[in-house]
């Protein structure tokens, strides 16, 4: 073994040992939450947050990170669509994990927590123990439990009701869905598609410690949290001063300007079809089909998944899971089936009662759908008509 790597093990030894009788902290040391902020990607457009240990008299600057997920874990993909999702507590050195948003010049803020050495202790063995492979990974939830809720509910675990989250900062009590939207404009396809899984839970008011599910207002929340009635935040700091990444979107690859296209071509097709007393059976079951397999998916996801964000999810009511069974009815003939007529003045009745919830509030639907809407309105009273013909 030549002498570089015999100092790699070394050290890489070293290390473990010392993280393995978790060193007792001295008054150098420091506790912090970080916070980052958003990124340009899907999984990183509401920023991130994570707890800091320093330590310069034992050397020690490591990140404690609850936002770590792994694209190559089995079935990713199913279990994120299950609501099966695992991360993990990760812990890497804050040089590393520095480095990520220095590459994506994306800033990065600091608050030191104002604890006790035996306060910042007590949290370094939590975390130690966290860590641990049997305890690191737990179940994500995207509003309820992810890295950023993380923190208050650890501040309340270790501390209890000497943790004081005041609300008194916020000018109102959002919903989740308000929440979500104020880091992501709607008229986008990534908006669209969470506004579209998104069911009614989502639309009632998140508690003052809910609204730490969201990085920005965990950091904002700390400054206005006390413990044992004395700031908990000791001081700020800025490590990596960034501009905000804008999101600015392209108008003609929205979901808005496709959806009206689609309102626009159908409006056309519909007129045509009326003068010339036909039906074109391909855009009938192109709408059909399209909306009866995303009812489809959003009711699996309402019934068999483990999402609390996915259930009684009223988008159902116009993209019904029937109309898949529907569609090919329709496809194969001419002549539409005489039950039809009846079957299309329900899913008009459907779409009314979608939007009677709108306006009570019950669910709030995202505002790209009204084309879309239309558009199968015009289809459906068409069919109605042609049905007499």
């Amino acid at each position: 073994m030549n002498r570089k790597l015999q100092l790699l093990v070394f050290f890489f030894a070293l290390g473990n040992f010392l993280f393995s009788q978790t060193p007792t902290l001295t008054e150098n040391a420091k506790v912090s939450v970080i916070t980052c902020a958003s990124g340009d990607a899907l999984y990183s457009a509401f920023g991130h947050t994570a707890f800091r240990v320093q330590d310069t008299a034992l050397g020690i600057d490591v990140v404690y990170n609850y936002g770590t997920f792994d694209f190559e874990q089995p079935n990713f993909y199913l279990n994120f669509t299950k609501g099966k999702m695992i991360y993990s507590l990760s812990r890497r050195s804050f040089e590393a994990f520095l480095y990520e948003y220095e590459l994506e010049k994306r800033w990065v803020k600091e608050q030191i927590l104002d604890l006790t050495v035996a306060q910042r202790n007590q949290l370094l063995l939590f975390f130690e123990e966290n860590y641990l492979p049997e305890n690191r990974d737990y179940l994500y939830d995207p509003l309820l439990n992810n890295c950023s809720s993380i923190t208050g509910d650890i501040l309340k675990e270790q501390f209890g009701e000497a943790i004081v989250f005041d609300g008194s900062h916020l000018e109102k009590q959002y919903t989740f869905r308000q929440l979500v939207r104020q880091f992501m404009p709607v008229n986008t396809w990534s908006m669209f598609g969470i506004d579209l899984a998104f069911g009614s839970p989502v639309d009632r008011k998140a508690t003052v410690q809910e609204h730490m599910f969201l990085p920005y207002y965990t950091m904002e929340q700390l400054r206005h949290t006390t413990f044992n009635g004395k700031p908990i935040v000791q001081r700020e700091r800025t490590i990596l001063d960034y501009n905000e990444h804008l999101q600015r979107g392209f108008f003609p690859l929205s979901p808005l300007f496709w959806f009206i296209l689609l309102l626009a071509f159908t409006g056309i097709i519909t007129y045509f079809d009326f003068k010339h007393k036909a039906r074109s059976r391909w855009l009938d079951f192109s709408l059909l089909f399209i909306t009866g397999l995303a009812g489809t998916f959003l009711f699996l996801l309402w019934v068999a998944a483990d999402h609390t964000s996915t259930p009684y999810n009223y988008n159902i009511l116009w993209a019904f899971p029937i109309n898949l069974i529907v569609s090919f009815t329709l496809l194969f003939q001419d002549k539409v089936p005489q039950w039809s007529p009846k079957y299309f003045m329900f899913a008009l009745g459907l779409m009314a009662i979608m939007l009677l919830l709108w306006i009570l509030k019950v669910q709030i639907f995202s505002p790209v759908l009204i084309p879309l809407l239309l558009t199968l309105a015009i289809r459906y009273v068409y069919l109605i008509r042609y049905s007499k013909l």
